[in-house]
Formats: C-alpha cells, sequence, structure tokens
C-alpha cells in the first residue's frame, strides 16, 4: 500500500505531462499485444510450408500446391495461392499480381508499428518538456522561502520524474518495434522467396 502511494506521488510530482506520457504507455502496450496476436495468427514461421511447396512447384503439381495453401491459410500461403490461381485461369501479368498482393500483405504487417515509432521519438519530448516546467516552477524564485534550499533541489529531483518515465516509454516502443519489424523482415524475405519460385516456374511452364 505504501508503494502504491509512493508511486501516485511521484506520478503527480511529474506534473500534468505524466498523463500524456500514461497514455502514450497505453498506445505502446496496446499495439503490442495486437501486433504480436497478428503475426501469432498469420503463423508468421514458415519453414515448413516453404520445404512441402517448393517441390510440388518444381515438380508442377499446382493441384497439390494450391490445396497445401490453402490448408496453410498464412499470409506467405495467401500470396501463394493467389500466383497459383492466376497462373491456373491463364492471367497475363502474374508478375504484376503477385506484387500487388505482397503489396497488400506487407501494408497489413508495417499495421501500427509507425505509431510505435512516433512514440520512440515524442515520448522523450514529452519527458524533458515536463522536467523543464517542472524546473521552471522550482526555480522560481517567488516560490523560494529563504532557509530553505532544500526547496529546489527536492523540486528538480520530482521534475525529472517526467523524463524518467518518458525515456522508459520510449525504450518499451522502440523494443516492440525492433522486436516486429525483425518478424516483418523475415515474413517479407518469405514472400520474395515464394514470389520468385512462382515466377521462375510459371516462365519455364511456358517456354517449355
Amino acid at each position: 500500500m505504501d508503494s502504491l502511494q509512493e508511486g501516485f506521488h511521484m506520478f503527480r510530482a511529474g506534473g500534468p505531462i505524466m498523463y500524456f506520457i500514461l497514455l502514450c504507455s497505453f498506445i505502446v502496450v496496446s499495439i503490442g499485444i495486437e501486433r504480436y496476436l497478428y503475426y501469432k495468427n498469420i503463423k508468421a514461421n514458415n519453414e515448413q510450408f516453404m520445404a512441402e511447396l517448393k517441390p510440388l512447384i518444381e515438380e508442377c503439381k499446382w493441384e497439390s500446391a494450391s490445396a497445401l495453401c490453402r490448408e496453410n491459410g498464412g499470409i506467405v500461403a495467401g500470396v501463394a495461392s493467389r500466383g497459383i490461381n492466376c497462373f491456373t485461369q491463364k492471367v497475363v501479368n502474374i508478375e504484376s499480381v503477385l506484387e500487388g498482393e505482397a503489396s497488400l500483405a506487407v501494408a497489413k504487417l508495417r499495421s501500427n508499428l509507425n505509431h510505435l515509432d512516433t512514440i520512440v521519438t515524442i515520448a522523450p519530448l514529452l519527458g524533458l518538456l515536463g522536467t523543464v516546467i517542472g524546473m521552471i516552477g522550482s526555480f522560481s524564485v517567488m516560490n523560494v522561502k529563504n532557509g530553505q534550499p532544500l526547496a529546489i533541489t527536492g523540486g528538480v529531483g520530482e521534475a525529472l520524474v517526467a523524463t524518467a518515465s518518458g525515456l522508459c516509454v520510449a525504450v518499451l516502443s522502440m523494443l516492440f518495434y525492433s522486436y516486429f519489424n525483425h518478424r516483418l523482415d523475415h515474413v517479407i524475405t518469405e514472400i520474395e522467396e515464394v514470389g520468385i519460385l512462382l515466377v521462375r516456374q510459371i516462365k519455364q511452364e511456358k517456354v517449355s
């Protein structure tokens, strides 16, 4: 109970800017949970899928490859399924269709990550603003009384709470941003791999 009261006191000591920093922290945690569940549901780990799909495409077993894509249901499988369907339906410019499908998939993967990047920049600035406002109040001549030199140092210490809080939120946001960007790059590589595989095999089919 004492620690809770102390934490509430420190929060109030940071000034009104702390409410904006708290809002940023809620946004970061919400995006982190949402993106984690999204990447989990799209089956971002496709090593086994690619290992099974590659021989089917190389052997021109298009129906089996399409069935495998439907069974997997992941985002890479969706791009592959779109390319296979275009080929079986004799669609012209399959490369353009694959590029468009890949762009849409990547856009969904990047969703909300730009907000994390923004908070990485904004949160420390909000903390610095809160500290500057607090220090202005601490060093105000009108508020300093004779014989109370600790009033200034104590006020500065409380004002620094805002900067520390802003930095903590920025670090958390950066960790989430880096983690999901790593997963994003991995999925993009897999999408490019399946696209190159399809285009190469389709061109060989047309030549033969």
